[in-house]
Formats: structure tokens, C-alpha cells, sequence
């Protein structure tokens, strides 16, 4: 089981299309494990053990009647559960949806059951994402494999946990304002939030839909890029789904190189509040993209310090826009529903009851964001900063290829350290949320461990819209760069559960 567990999606997939593994085998190697270390990381919230079973029985009928396969078919992937997936239980990590089971399936698992990847479980996650810690889950935090003390990311922390503790080589999360990105920093995994519209949101609890983003998560580049492009293209179900190509993520990744490019780095991505180690190895990062060919150019996007203010009036105010559904009348909790209460009261208590500390903070901060008389100064205000943040990318993009920074300002910080000062929870996500904002492609990538603490810190890589490929380009060569310094993936110092 063990060296199973250990092969990259990569591998995984050439071995059961040569027929050295089963995906049998493989999902039940991946089920073992689960069952062995998910009590103490709790990155699942449901596993599918027939489901998954009924899929890679699939796969090896496929192989044994000639049929061809895909580059992933019966790998096994944990998908965060924030998507729908017909029969099987979606919560958004909410109790308001504890026990909903979906009638159809949201187009990212549509798209993976159809390139017979083998869906493992739904992952832990913050309630309707909204956190940067997965402590805001109604069923309880997931503990970060490193140190099960510490916090995993955020919200799709359930998903790097599953990566980081061998749980699946796949995973899926979503990024609204780093969700994605943030956890693969603080677990020493690869993250990547696409461009805005390249995955399809259909099926995809809203939080925030301006912001949101669906992405592949993986413990390799490669592995990260394959998953890309079996969920990114067009969807005619999403109106905010852009109608190109899918960029060629795969043969960037497997010809990894910054000779000649120029990188840019931004002056507002460091300073007070970041952590002395993650800025030592980010230093070291960029002087590896030095020895590799990379030109370094100094940036300044001064619009970048007023991200986080902007995210945190235009996030709420979407997300109380979107969290209005849930109303206790159509499906999901339904309290007070005995007889005795009016339709708006049963509704009150529903959300009374259903809804978490986090969520009720954000939809209340964003329906005065967009009340009468706060309209413009709050929200209006926070869309022009979006524009001039955007703006400030497009200059940057004009003298540089790619930008790179830290992923988190910190390594991982411990459960319950920041459980009651949401602005030092907030600032968790300061280097991500530019670019949701923009809606431009990023990555995170392993880059080292904090000397402080042994934790990992995560390398930022950010793209033009539609330029995902550069990501793949530039985190392949730094990944080989590591591993050939090193010897091998910085996952594998990861402490045995």
C-alpha cells in the first residue's frame, strides 16, 4: 500500500494503463488509507467507498476490453465539498445542507467522471468557503499533516490535508480569494487557481460569484496540470465561462523553463507581518529564478495594499446576495417548520440554526455593504479600487511574463490561534486576493520550509488572464530546480501519520 500511496497521479495513471496496477488496487490502497489516519486529519467529510469501487471497476473493464484511456483514468481525487455530486452528500461544510444529496452532478464532476477518474470522498472545508482556515467547518477543523496542531489552509484545508497525508494524489478546491492557493502553501502541496471562467461554476455552491474559481491540486506541477486540463473549457451552463481554448498546461509543464523570461516582483508582497523565514526562502527562490535565466524586475502596484479591504466589502456583499437561497422553504434544515411559526419566522430560525459565526459576519457586513446609503461609499468604492488593482496588473504584465511572491505571509499557524480576531485571520490571504480580484492565473508551489519552524512555505506564481500555461512553465523549472538542490519533493519530509 505504501508505495502505492506514494506514486505521483503521473505514475499512478501509466501503471494502470500498462496493467502493473488495477485502479482496483489503486482505490483501495487510497481507501486504506483513509481508513488508517482520515480520524486524526479529518480531511474527509464523506467517503464513497462503493462509489469509488463501482468507478475503478469501471476502468479496469475499459483496459481489459482495449478501449482507450485517459491521462488520469483511475486515479483517485478527493473533491472538495462544495461540489454537487449526484447521489452523494454536498453540505458546503454547513449544517444548513446536512444531509442534502444532489440530483445532478456540477460540471467539474461531470468532467472527471468522464475522464474515469475515480472520485475518492468530499473534503472538509470552511462553511460556503469562507475562511482561511478550515476551523470554520460545521463538522469540526482538519488537522495540517505536518503538524496535526496546526491549520491546514483555507477553506479547501480538507483537500490539501488529503494531498499532504497520501490520502489521494488529486484534489480538487475552489479559490475566491486564495482557497486554493493558501493551503497548498501551508502543506507543502501545488495549488493553482485558474483564470477567472476557465473552469465552469455550474454546480458549484456560490459564495461570492465574481470571485469564485474552481482549480487542481496535486503534490506535483505535472500532476496539477493533467487535472487542469481535464476540467477546465468552455461550459455552455456557465454564462461567466470563457469561450477559448483550454491553454496547453500539460506541455508547459512537462517543458519547464524561465530561460529568458522576465519575472516580476512586487514591492507591496513583503514587509510588516511576514514571517522571516518565508521571506528567506522566498529571497532564495528568487535568486534560483536568477541562476535559471530569469531576468528579476522590481514592481510597484501601490493599488495592491487596499486588496484586502476591497475583497472583504465586495465577498460579503456577493455572499449575502447568494446565501439569500437558503431559506429553510426549498431544501436543506428546515427549523420551526411546526405549525406555530409564519413562513418568514420558520426561515429566521432556519438560518438561526444552520448557518455558522463566519457566515452570519459576512452576509450581515455585506447586506449593509449594499444597503441604502452605503451602496456607493462601500461597495462601489470597493469595485473602482478592483479596477485600479486590475489596472496595476496590466502594467506589470506590460514589462513582465510573470510575477512572483510569497504565497502566505506565515507558515501554518496553530488551531484556535486566530479563532477570535477575524482581521489576523483575514490577513492570511494578503499575497492571494489581488488576483481573484483581477481574475488573472496563479499558483502555489513548494519552495522550502520556515527554519523557524519547520513548516512549509509556499511559492507564489502569477499569470495573465489566459496565460495559465506560463504558470506550469515557470513552477516545472523551479520544481526540478528544488528537487535536483534537494533530492526530492519537500512532501516527503512530511511527518508519517
Amino acid at each position: 500500500m505504501t508505495d502505492i500511496i506514494k506514486l505521483t497521479a503521473a505514475e499512478t495513471a501509466a501503471k494502470i494503463a500498462s496493467g502493473e496496477l488495477t485502479a482496483v488496487e489503486v482505490t483501495e490502497a487510497h481507501l486504506a488509507r483513509i481508513e488508517a489516519v482520515d480520524e486524526k486529519v479529518h480531511a474527509f467529510l464523506h467517503v464513497d467507498r462503493e462509489g469509488a469501487l463501482a468507478q475503478a471497476r469501471a476502468v479496469d473493464e475499459k483496459r481489459a476490453k482495449g478501449e482507450k484511456l485517459g491521462p488520469l483514468a483511475g486515479v483517485p481525487l478527493a473533491l472538495k465539498d462544495i461540489f454537487t455530486t449526484e447521489g452523494v452528500p454536498t453540505t458546503v461544510g454547513s449544517k444548513i445542507l446536512e444531509g442534502w444529496i444532489p440530483p445532478y452532478d456540477a460540471t467539474v464532476t461531470q468532467r472527471l467522471k468522464a475522464a474515469d477518474v475515480v472520485i475518492l470522498g468530499k473534503t472538509n472545508m470552511d462553511e460556503f468557503a469562507m475562511g482561511s482556515s478550515t476551523e470554520n467547518s460545521a463538522y469540526g477543523p482538519t488537522g495540517n499533516p505536518w503538524d496535526l496542531t496546526k491549520i491546514p489552509g483555507g477553506s479547501g484545508g480538507g483537500s490539501s490535508a488529503a494531498l499532504a497525508s497520501f490520502q489521494a494524489p488529486l484534489a480538487i478546491g475552489t479559490d475566491t480569494g486564495g482557497s486554493i492557493r493558501q493551503p497548498a502553501a501551508v502543506t507543502g502541496t501545488v495549488g493553482v487557481k485558474p483564470t477567472y471562467g476557465a473552469v465552469s461554476r455550474y454546480g458549484m455552491v456560490a459564495f461570492s460569484s465574481s470571485l469564485d474559481q474552481g482549480g487542481p491540486c496535486a503534490r506535483t506541477v505535472l500532476d496539477a496540470a493533467l487535472l487542469h486540463e481535464v476540467i477546465a473549457g468552455h461550459d455552455p451552463m456557465d454564462s461567466t465561462s470563457i469561450d477559448e481554448p483550454v491553454p496547453a498546461v500539460v506541455e508547459a509543464a512537462l517543458g519547464g523553463s524561465v530561460e529568458g523570461m522576465r519575472v516580476g516582483v512586487v514591492r507591496q508582497f513583503r514587509g510588516e507581518g511576514y514571517q522571516a523565514g518565508v521571506i528567506q526562502r522566498f529571497d532564495e527562490s528568487v535568486e534560483l529564478l536568477k541562476e535559471l535565466g530569469a531576468e528579476i524586475v522590481e514592481l510597484d502596484c501601490p493599488s495592491f495594499d487596499l486588496a484586502l479591504s476591497a475583497y472583504y466589502l465586495i465577498a460579503p456583499s456577493e455572499c449575502s446576495s447568494n446565501l439569500a437561497r437558503f431559506d429553510g422553504l426549498r431544501y436543506g434544515l428546515r427549523t420551526g417548520d411546526d405549525g406555530s411559526h409564519s413562513a418568514e419566522e420558520v426561515t429566521s430560525l432556519t438560518r438561526e440554526a444552520g448557518f455558522g459565526p463566519e457566515v452570519k459576519r459576512r452576509i450581515m457586513l455585506g447586506t449593509y455593504a449594499l444597503s441604502s446609503g452605503y451602496y456607493d461609499a462601500y461597495y462601489g468604492s470597493a469595485q473602482k479600487v478592483r479596477t485600479l488593482i486590475k489596472q496595476d496588473f496590466d502594467r506589470a504584465f506590460e514589462q513582465v511574463d510573470v510575477i512572483v511572491s510569497p504565497t502566505t505571509p506565515t507558515t501554518a499557524f496553530a488551531i484556535g490561534e486566530r479563532a477570535d480576531d477575524p482581521m489576523a485571520m483575514y490577513l492570511a490571504d494578503l499575497c492571494t486576493i489581488p488576483t481573484n480580484l483581477a481574475g488573472n492565473a496563479a499558483m502555489s508551489l513548494p519552495c522550502g520550509l520556515a527554519p523557524e519552524d519547520n513548516l512549509p512555505v509556499g511559492l507564489q506564481i502569477i499569470a495573465p488572464v489566459m496565460k495559465d500555461d506560463r504558470l506550469y512553465k515557470v513552477g516545472a523549472a523551479v520544481e526540478a530546480a528544488f528537487v535536483e538542490k534537494w533530492g526530492h519533493p519537500l512532501i516527503e519530509e512530511a511527518p508519517s501519520l
